[in-house]
């Protein structure tokens, strides 16, 4: 009979990272809840924050440092915040009434945070920044080295969206979009959502539970092609 490995416990997850952050010359490191297309809704792969800190909400972000671990989450996750999250790993701050820019501010200046670029705006990383603390945009996510059973990311197929359906055919999408390029002088547009990919090319997917998308981003051409 094989033994299963034992799952390792929070606590053994959040010292596993501060061990990481530390090889790195790191003070911190930001974690949020969205992945690489800042969606609401993530597959298990990019479940990094539930898998840190056990809270499984929608919405959150947890900051981590060597002395101290801090879970922000909005008004409607407060208790199920309480009931997931280990007190004894976790500070719970409310997202909004207690942003992390301010909690930085009460922390010594020139703190090295890092953060993975794909899991952020360029706007929340800035207003990180002018609170006193130096982000670092790193190459490789320190957490997904150390979640040794991380899920492999969604691979399911694209599928064609029927015109009965979409109603318009993806080629006069395309045109028509391409045209507003072309009128605005501009040479291509970055697609980043995939719910506008699913629309421009009618196509759809079973990349997240519960919504037909295709985790994909798209580069529309000025004359009508996409990458």
């Amino acid at each position: 009979m094989t033994e299963t490995a034992p799952t390792p416990t929070h606590a053994v997850r959040l010292g596993a990272l501060r061990g990481a952050l530390a090889r790195l010359g790191l003070d911190g490191l930001l974690v949020p809840r969205g992945d690489a297309f800042l969606g609401e809704y993530v597959p298990p792969s990019a479940e990094r924050l539930a898998w840190l800190t056990g809270f499984t909400g929608s919405a959150g972000l947890a900051l981590v440092l060597a002395d101290r671990a801090i879970l922000f989450v909005d008004g409607r996750y407060t208790t199920q915040a309480e009931r997931e999250a280990d007190p004894a790993l976790w500070t719970l701050r409310h997202l909004i009434e207690q942003p992390p820019a301010e909690m930085l501010k009460t922390l010594p200046a020139g703190l090295r945070l890092g953060y993975d670029p794909w899991l952020h705006t360029e706007a929340a990383i800035a207003r990180l920044a002018a609170a006193g603390a130096e982000m670092v945009a790193l190459a490789t996510n320190p957490l997904d080295a150390v979640w040794a059973d991380r899920p492999a990311p969604p691979a399911g197929p694209a599928i064609p969206h029927p015109i009965a359906f979409a109603g318009v055919e993806s080629g006069a999408k395309r045109e028509a979009a391409a045209a507003e390029l072309r009128s605005a002088n501009q040479a291509a547009a970055v697609l980043a959502d995939p719910h506008s990919v699913a629309w421009l090319l009618n196509l759809r997917g079973g990349d997240l539970a519960h919504t037909p998308l295709v985790l994909a981003q798209a580069l529309l051409a000025a004359y009508g092609s996409v990458t």
